[in-house]
């Protein structure tokens, strides 16, 4: 016999049942960057879609794509990654022109990409972005 004692079975039972839930919790955190799924942002130009579809001032959350557009007053768009920087998890929530990430809370601006609220605390990826024919079109080569 080994000199350390061995668990209790009530120990044992405690472990197996918790498991399970120490993985949901990890899945909650984890981004939607890894493996198989939409990649984290564009790795090539996609059209996001109508220009109008963006108004002065205002911001369009694109979720199939993660990415942000939003215009300024005076016509100019910034695009930036919709996946929050504090955990990877894919922002699926826009209120005005502030995105709220549902996994912890972080805030932020998608007008300029700045972190609002932490627990976050680098800014979105800006990407490239224009609009083509009546299109808005981001990523690398946009």
């Amino acid at each position: 016999m080994s000199g350390r004692p061995s668990a209790s079975r009530r120990t044992v039972l405690r472990g197996a049942a918790l498991t399970p839930v120490a993985g949901l919790g990890l899945a909650a955190c984890s981004g939607s960057g890894g493996g198989g799924g939409t990649p984290a942002t564009p790795t090539a130009p996609v059209v996001l879609g109508s220009g109008s579809e963006v108004s002065k001032g205002g911001a369009q959350l694109y979720e199939d794509h993660n990415v942000v557009v939003s215009r300024a007053g005076d016509g100019s768009l910034k695009a930036f990654s919709s996946i929050c920087t504090h955990a990877g998890c894919a922002i699926n929530k826009l209120q005005g022109t502030t995105l709220v990430c549902p996994c912890h809370g972080s805030e932020f601006d998608a007008g300029t990409g700045k972190v609002l609220r932490a627990p976050a605390t680098v800014p979105l990826h800006e990407l490239s972005v224009e609009e083509k024919n009546g299109n808005i079109v981001a990523g690398p080569g946009a």
